[in-house]
């Protein structure tokens, strides 16, 4: 009997500890150190790490009715506005790695309980090739569907996909808040953390 209760305890702890250790870090928690330099590039890095800073803590501690919130009957849900968000993180890092967006293509759909840890790697991916780029104009926004191919210059990156995430965040405040699971007033996106 006492063998089998230190065996029960061992067995708890280890997974207590196991649990522990497998919780991921996500990026954007805090913002990253602005770069020494001013140049395109790091500028635009910046406004994509203030995009994974918001939606780090737009999107933080959303239970599953908050995910089902809805304004209106036309409106999207928190989950769906999540969804289309991951969906502009996609054509973000596929501008930085200078690929297309096919659409020819099956798309994954991410499950909602990893929705929002691909959404911030892609928005950590895309900062970090941007800050090495050199020439921004080869980072041009490429469709693929059936019908051909479009292409857009970089400048739609910023006004487009970057920017439409920053506003959709935004949304997901505001539909937090009135769902009765408000943004944690302590974030401070002036300074880029958490105030104590």
């Amino acid at each position: 009997m006492k063998f089998n209760l230190t065996l029960i305890t061992i067995l708890l702890t280890s997974l207590t500890f196991a649990q522990e250790t497998m919780k991921e870090i996500l990026p954007y928690k805090t913002i990253p150190k602005a770069p020494e330099m001013y140049t395109a590039a790091n500028v635009t890095a910046r406004m994509i790490d203030g995009l994974g800073f918001r939606y780090y803590w737009a999107t933080e501690t959303l239970s599953n009715e908050d995910l089902k919130y809805r304004p209106s009957t036309e409106g999207r849900s928190i989950a769906e506005t999540m969804e289309h968000i991951y969906n502009l993180s996609r054509i973000i890092l596929n501008s930085a790695k200078k690929m297309p967006n096919d659409q020819t293509l099956k798309q994954e759909k991410p499950k909602i309980t990893d929705l929002r840890k691909r959404t911030l790697e892609n928005f950590e991916m895309a900062s970090e090739l941007i800050k090495k780029s050199t020439d921004l104009s080869e980072h041009k926004i490429v469709f693929i569907n059936a019908k051909g191919s479009s292409e857009f210059p970089f400048w739609n990156q910023i006004n487009g996909p970057i920017e439409d995430a920053v506003w959709h965040a935004g949304q997901i405040v505001q539909m937090r808040r009135s769902a009765g699971n408000p943004f944690n007033s302590k974030v401070s996106v002036f300074m880029g953390n958490v105030r104590d």
